[in-house]
């Protein structure tokens, strides 16, 4: 057996036997001067025969699984996480790229917030990514799978051709939520992208495995964005994280009175996070280079060049153009304000924004609140 794979396997082992606490058991290795001596010194009993073979096991059902296991101290391992001072003894790795191709390469940014993104997050989101996206140098996205901010992040950034990893609160043979199991494929099928997690095969998504994921998430990263977060929250544990181990932040403002906004302006008010505010100048301030503007496209002719297209007659074209308008002017207005301001009954109303939905254009909520759709308009 070679000295790597057997020191491999020591890492895995010492994970297990600390609770996946990394700071204590690299202090043991510190000590000992190597995974492998600190596992052959344990004198607790915590450590032994049976917990090696367990961990040899492990790593060959991750390999069999199309997996791999990067220990810490490999060249694979990415560098800025190795810098920080819990960083998890080993990640397990699945992609269609080798992690030193993931992980070497482009600048990481990470994308984090709230599970329950408004209109508004959404909206932000996808221009920054996509804004990213423009810049000369195209980093790595980096997030956590999680409803909300961070599929918004990793969709985007997939469909804008950026490279992204997703950072896995269970083992790496589990995807949470199990609505983004096809997220999670398409990731893992992507070159230049990767699931990750320092949980082994079979972990259930546990409460404090998602707060432990995001000192990955930050520590993967040059610099975390902040995009809705309330006063506390996982994104919020991040950013701190991020600012703690001397990573820039950034964290889109909001309204004062907005509580999904309330952890961002609370940042910025504490000098730990920079507001965000135009997002080709954050690609600069990145150091991506210039990311070159976009005109803001006409939302409303494009939605009336649409139905001519389609043959719609000039009184109904016009009336989809009416209502598209209203709802791009005020994001999140409800169906039972849109029919006081344009005067028109329930049943109108809701036939027309269903029309508008249905064709890409707007988007609503379970609460019956319209956003014009982004996909539409860039």
């Amino acid at each position: 057996m070679e000295r790597t794979e057997e020191e491999r396997i020591c890492l895995c082992a010492l994970a297990r036997a600390y609770g996946y606490v990394p700071q204590k058991a690299l202090a043991a290795i510190r000590a000992a001067g190597s995974a492998t001596a600190a596992f052959r010194a344990d004198t607790s009993g915590k450590l032994g025969g049976e917990a090696f073979d367990s961990a040899a096991m492990e790593l060959e059902q991750a390999r069999r699984s199309g997996c791999r296991f990067i220990g810490l101290g490999e060249a694979a391992y990415p560098a800025l996480l190795a810098e920080c001072a819990d960083p998890p003894l080993g990640l397990y790795f699945k992609g269609d790229s080798p992690p030193e191709a993931v992980f070497s390469g482009l600048p990481a940014v990470a994308v984090v917030g709230t599970r329950n993104i408004t209109p508004y997050g959404r909206e932000w989101c996808t221009r920054i990514v996509r804004a990213l996206a423009r810049a000369p140098v195209r980093p790595l996205v980096v997030s956590g799978l999680a409803i909300g901010v961070d599929i918004t992040a990793h969709r985007t950034a997939l469909d804008c051709g950026l490279p992204t990893v997703a950072v896995l609160p269970t083992g790496i043979d589990a995807v949470y939520p199990s609505r983004h199991v096809k997220d999670a494929e398409r990731i893992a099928a992507t070159p230049g992208c990767a699931l990750v997690t320092d949980y082994p095969p079979g972990t259930p998504p546990v409460r404090m495995n998602f707060l432990r994921r995001n000192r990955i998430i930050a520590g993967l990263a040059r610099a975390t964005l902040l995009v809705e977060s309330k006063v506390r929250g996982g994104g919020m544990m991040t950013s701190r994280l991020a600012a703690s181990y001397d990573r820039d932040v950034f964290a889109l403002p909001g309204r004062v009175d907005d509580p999904l906004s309330q952890g961002c302006n609370l940042l910025i008010r504490e000098n730990l996070a920079e507001p965000v505010g135009d997002p080709a100048a954050l690609a600069e301030r990145l150091g991506l280079g210039a990311a070159p503007r976009r005109e803001e496209p006409d939302f409303t002719a494009a939605v009336g060049r649409y139905y001519d297209r389609e043959g719609y007659p000039e009184k109904e074209r016009d009336l989809l153009v009416r209502m598209a308008a209203r709802i791009r002017g005020r994001r999140g207005i409800s169906l039972d304000e849109l029919c006081a301001a344009t005067r028109l009954p329930f049943s109108t109303v809701s036939r027309v924004v269903s029309m508008l939905e249905m064709d890409g254009f707007v988007s609503m909520d379970l609460l019956q609140h319209c956003s014009a759709h982004i996909k539409k308009e860039l």
